[in-house]
């Protein structure tokens, strides 16, 4: 049977790792223009959204795909330090960010702030840590990895949590976190109908 009678599902269309965290880098450029394009009764909502993308994202980079780097790539150690320094930087700004919220003054040079910082952060992935990967693994590793990149996106937090940038905390800490955040973002949901 053809792809045409059996679609590919949404979360499988990305069958390698790499692939599928450059578009979702991409989606989160997106997102960020979305929240600084809308008007500012309205920026809440897609400011939530970027968010929740930034927080599960990380995770699940924090996860799988660092500490596959530390072990495949050669000097995965330094370059997945160098990342994760990164990633703490920004899960802070990001959290000052979220308790500001969208309605502060200082919101959006907070904003283009962090936005700076991930974007940064995004291309140092691409540049030493994705481009290793597809160099250094083969499309098997790759395509595991991506299923292990969404399954742990659908269990991460939906915040941010700085200094919880290590497989070991995420996977202690992040279940008990994203069933509060998920239940805050359901309530928050109904509260809004």
């Amino acid at each position: 049977m053809t792809e045409m009678q059996h679609p590919v599902p949404e979360l499988m269309k990305e069958g390698d790792v790499v692939d599928l965290l450059i578009h979702q880098h991409a989606l989160i450029r997106e997102m960020f223009d979305e929240v600084e394009h809308a008007p500012s009764d309205q920026r809440a909502e897609p400011f939530r959204r970027l968010v929740r993308m930034l927080a599960v994202h990380e995770t699940a980079e924090e996860e799988i795909v660092h500490p596959y780097t530390r072990l495949r790539v050669d000097g995965g150690t330094g370059v997945v330090a160098d990342r994760l320094k990164e990633e703490r930087e920004a899960k802070e700004m990001l959290l000052k960010l979220n308790e500001m919220g969208p309605d502060h003054p200082g919101f959006m040079s907070e904003l283009d702030r962090l936005r700076m910082a991930v974007l940064t952060h995004a291309r140092a992935e691409e540049r030493y840590e994705f481009t290793r990967l597809r160099a250094e693994t083969t499309a098997a590793e790759r395509r595991a990895m991506a299923l292990g990149v969404r399954a742990a996106e659908a269990m991460a937090p939906t915040r941010p949590r700085p200094g919880v940038e290590s497989m070991t905390r995420n996977l202690l800490l992040g279940p008990p976190a994203a069933i509060m955040d998920r239940a805050r973002d359901l309530i928050r949901q109904a509260m809004r109908k």
